[in-house]
């Protein structure tokens, strides 16, 4: 344990403020600093354009202290020196400590509303759907069902589900869920779109296939050039831009842009405005904007 130094026995021990000199507070595991701090926000910024303000101390101590006692490094200048030194799958651990996954089914319905209308003025055409930040699952399944329930069991739809964070994508392609984390569907849906596990499965559900199969997983990194070819109706980009900076959401809106069909509708979280992106996208309702 780390013991403190007549110089810190005074600071406040939940202080978020990291010191140059040492550890935050008494009985931090690992030495963390203003330095530690800034080389990951640096870090974290150019691999997945991620803007860390200086009031997330504590969460990024946190989540990459993880990272260290996983590797086997005894301190954060270690664990970045040996990181920046080698290209491989650590590099992904590393942005997927730092993601952060906040999700439910049907978050913020009136966007399913809003879809549901869409889908039911154009029932015959063809769809294509991209949920860019999937996370766990839970809204790629939402707009599955909504496009289930208003398209029918044979609607010609495709959602193609993207993220950042290869764990937690992985968790959605599975659609496996613990019953207790589903309860705010109905009882209709429960039934007609999961199945309910038996025996060493029990108080687990599962996706059916027939939503399944109108799904693709894919992990994509916003801030690198998209590898989509065929156009979106819809994207679904909720309570991701809040996460960068004004030049960054701009290339990432331009990229979005590109990918979208001319009329197709971009869907964004209730914190999220791009007013400074008019030549882009107009705004069709509440957090909803059309691609020109």
């Amino acid at each position: 344990m780390l013991q403190s130094t007549p110089s810190n026995r005074t600071r406040p021990a939940a202080s978020p403020v990291a010191q140059d000199d040492g550890p935050v507070a008494q009985g931090r595991e690992f030495t963390w600093t203003n330095a530690d701090f800034a080389r990951i926000k640096a870090l974290i910024y150019k691999k997945a354009g991620i803007s860390l303000h200086d009031g997330k101390h504590a969460m990024v101590y946190s989540r990459v202290s993880r990272r260290l006692r996983e590797t086997g490094h005894t301190s954060f200048a270690s664990y970045l020196d040996w990181l920046e030194q080698h290209d491989g799958d650590e590099w992904q651990e590393f942005i997927n400590a730092l993601t952060t996954n906040l999700t439910s089914f049907f978050r913020e319905q009136h966007h399913f509303d809003i879809l549901r209308d869409l889908l039911a003025a154009h029932r015959t055409q063809p769809w294509r759907i991209w949920c860019s930040a999937a996370s766990t699952g839970e809204e790629p399944y939402s707009l599955a069902m909504t496009c289930h329930e208003v398209l029918g069991a044979n609607g010609n739809f495709h959602i193609v589900n993207s993220d950042i964070d290869t764990k937690v994508l992985a968790t959605a392609a599975r659609g496996v869920y613990k019953a207790e984390n589903i309860k705010g569907l109905s009882q209709e849906r429960l039934q007609r779109f999961f199945m309910r596990g038996k025996g060493a499965n029990a108080g687990m559900v599962r996706v059916k296939p027939e939503l399944q199969k109108h799904m693709e997983f894919m992990t994509i990194n916003l801030i690198h050039e998209l590898p989509l070819r065929e156009p979106f109706d819809v994207v679904f980009c909720r309570n991701v831009m809040i996460y960068f900076d004004g030049p960054t959401q701009r290339q990432v809106l331009e990229r979005i842009h590109r990918v979208m069909k001319p009329g197709g509708m971009l869907f964004v979280g209730h914190a999220e405005n791009f007013s400074d992106a008019r030549s882009l996208f107009a705004l069709r309702g509440k957090t909803v904007y059309e691609r020109i």
